[in-house]
């Protein structure tokens, strides 16, 4: 048994880490302390206006432990690992976990390259990011590779030069080709030198060079010529243009501020790089309650520089933040230089705080109402047809559709949407074992059944066992069911669920003459709808949705059983067979020509089965000249890659 008060006399005096955990040992809470004695011993004194966000957490304390570090350094990376890995309830958690771009110059190469990257590693290349957009990186080193025409090619040069054939990048002069010996590698070195003065800011020199060689080409009358480097020139003066100076330092820092009401709270961030802005991005906070901006602050720059390879120079905070002693010399031994945390308070950099908590300010109020537009579409939908159908709840609705050809390949779907929303880890799919031919009817009793029998199955598993949690989809009944179709479809619902001693509410989504969602079938009653409302819209996608996967199904079933092989028909040649003749031979007519003799010095095609593949295409033809399916002109790589049927 944890006694509370005799582990409180335990605790040491020094820097450390401790985990509050409550009853079911869930974590609650991860904090550190310059002294694990005073810090943790706080927490069970009398309520000293810590607000009831603590109160409540220490209400749930079970028990605590403790690992004691060497720091208080030590102590602020082990909480900030705890954290991540454990994303405690009481903990104020960064939600956005995301890697950023860096465009990377592999200088560590002979023959560098410009590659995309979302790390950054300790090596001999160098990095220029992050940047917020992979698209516009993507971009950027494409028109770099036009501009200075550098490899994008794994070759390992210069031991491969000459071993190949140049690739198409140099025959439509986007590549100088190294890999041939076409350029030395001091040239070489030139062109990378160009691209990182380019990546650096300098655009001068390169918009120079562009528009001399337009000139000249314009000159000679080699207008395609004139075109490529006006199109190149345009390009580059758009990167540039999109550059914004914040400041003549040069520096690189980023700009960090928060907008919180009531229980959210979004932080923005300006990435500044030698000078320019490159970009921005917003981050939500949550588990907030409690916490104050420079609280909620300081958890974020815990938080998101652990995660982020880049370091910058400065952070420009709008409040001031406990630990910046220590958190800056965690910061600069990350960086491996000194890093600073300021808060501005007059100037330039003081103005560009206040626009970052402006931006921050707006992505809150956007997010919201987007927010409430969301709920209107998903909660608001399903209280407005619990209400038309008159029931309490419709939280989860299950919905059932059956997909044929002619009774060919009869499958059923289930969709499900919990609280307007879909739900794609319960769908589920049936392929139906008792009925052949076109009986839609007989197909959903089928599906019905099996859905509620296997449901009640693992009820009972789970009360046997005394267990809480679920097994699966099939355990959670749905409030509503709805059946795509009218009053048949309906009533075979209905009685599945009477002869299993279910009781749900069961609607029919009825169609009009041009297959377009009209209504709800309920209590042998169509029941009209708005069909400017919320909750028609919903049951219109519902219906698409359970269409949707009901027709996928039943189409991956159909190419399964059309995509066939002469060679399947013959006894004795399996999946191993027919690909070792694949292999073998260079087409069906080759295999039809073969003698029985040529088939068998394949090793995997026995004597006895190559007579009977002879045997196969020498009979006599069948009645009305069949000789069964021809193979498509690329048979070899179709049947090589088709899936196998089901079981």
């Amino acid at each position: 048994m944890f006694q509370v008060e005799e582990e409180l006399r335990k605790l040491p005096g020094k820097p450390g880490v401790y985990i509050m955990r409550d009853a079911q040992d869930g974590i609650l809470y991860v904090g550190k302390a310059v002294n694990l004695h005073n810090r943790v011993r706080s927490y069970f004194r009398e309520n000293i206006g810590r607000g009831p966000a603590i109160d409540k957490m220490v209400s749930l304390i079970a028990r605590f432990e403790y690992i004691v570090t060497d720091s208080e350094l030590e102590a602020l990376v082990l909480e900030n690992n705890l954290i991540k890995e454990h994303s405690p309830k009481y903990n104020t958690l960064l939600k956005d976990d995301k890697t950023y771009p860096y465009i990377k110059v592999t200088l560590g190469e002979e023959y560098p390259r410009i590659l995309f990257s979302r790390q950054m590693k300790k090596d001999k290349s160098k990095y220029f990011g992050p940047y917020t957009s992979a698209a516009a990186v993507k971009d950027t080193i494409e028109l770099l590779n036009k501009l200075y025409q550098l490899r994008t090619c794994n070759r390992s040069l210069p031991r491969d030069i000459g071993l190949d054939r140049p690739c198409l990048n140099y025959h439509i002069k986007q590549c100088l080709a190294p890999c041939q010996g076409y350029i030395s590698k001091e040239q070489y070195r030139q062109q990378v030198a160009g691209a990182l003065e380019f990546l650096g800011g300098n655009y001068g020199p390169i918009l120079k060079d562009l528009e001399e060689k337009m000139l000249q080409a314009a000159e000679c009358l080699e207008f395609e010529e004139a075109a490529r480097f006006r199109d190149l020139y345009n390009s580059v003066k758009s990167v540039a243009q999109k550059q914004k100076i914040t400041d003549s330092d040069g520096e690189d820092k980023d700009v960090i501020a928060l907008c919180q009401e009531e229980e959210d709270a979004v932080v923005q961030v300006f990435f500044v790089r030698d000078g320019k802005l490159i970009g921005r991005e917003h981050y939500y906070m949550t588990h907030i309650a409690g916490r104050t901006k420079p609280q909620i602050l300081g958890d974020f720059v815990k938080q998101f520089y652990a995660g982020t390879p880049f370091i910058p120079r400065e952070l420009m905070l709008q409040y001031e933040i406990e630990d910046t002693e220590l958190l800056e010399k965690w910061l600069s031994g990350r960086r491996g230089a000194r890093t600073y945390i300021r808060v501005p308070k007059i100037g330039i950099k003081e103005k560009l705080v206040e626009l970052a908590a402006q931006n921050a300010k707006l992505v809150l109020s956007q997010d919201r109402e987007k927010l409430k537009r969301e709920e209107g579409r998903t909660i608001g939908a399903v209280k407005e047809i619990a209400s038309l159908l008159g029931i309490s709840r419709a939280d989860r609705m299950e919905a059932f559709d059956i997909s044929n050809i002619s009774g060919f390949a009869n499958v059923g779907s289930m969709v499900v949407y919990e609280k307007g929303k879909p739900k794609p880890s319960d769908y589920r799919k049936f392929r139906i074992r008792t009925v052949s031919g076109p009986d839609d009817y007989a197909c959903m009793k089928e599906v019905l059944t099996r859905r509620f029998v296997h449901g009640m199955e693992e009820s009972r598993e789970l009360a046997a066992k005394d267990l809480e949690k679920e097994f699966g989809s099939f355990t959670r009944f749905p409030d509503l069911l709805l059946m795509d179709g009218g009053r048949g479809q309906v009533n075979i619902a209905l009685a599945v669920l009477a002869e299993l001693g279910i009781d749900i509410p069961v609607c029919g989504m009825v169609k009009d003459d041009n297959h377009r969602t009209r209504g709800l079938y309920y209590q042998n009653v169509e029941l009209p709808m708005d069909t400017h409302s919320e909750g028609f819209k919903l049951i219109t996608r519902i219906q698409d949705e359970a269409h949707r996967f009901a027709i996928e199904y039943h189409r991956s079933l159909r190419s399964k059983s059309q995509v066939q092989s002469s060679l399947d028909q013959i006894p004795g040649v399996g999946q191993a067979r027919r690909k070792a003749l694949m292999r073998g031979f260079r087409s069906m007519e080759e295999i039809r020509n073969a003698s029985a003799e040529e088939l068998a010095r394949l090793p995997e095609i026995p004597l006895h089965v190559a007579r009977q593949i002879y045997d196969y295409f020498h009979a006599a033809p069948r009645p009305g000249g069949e000789e069964g399916p021809e193979l498509h002109p690329d048979w070899e790589e179709r049947a090589a890659s088709r899936p196998e049927a089901e079981e």
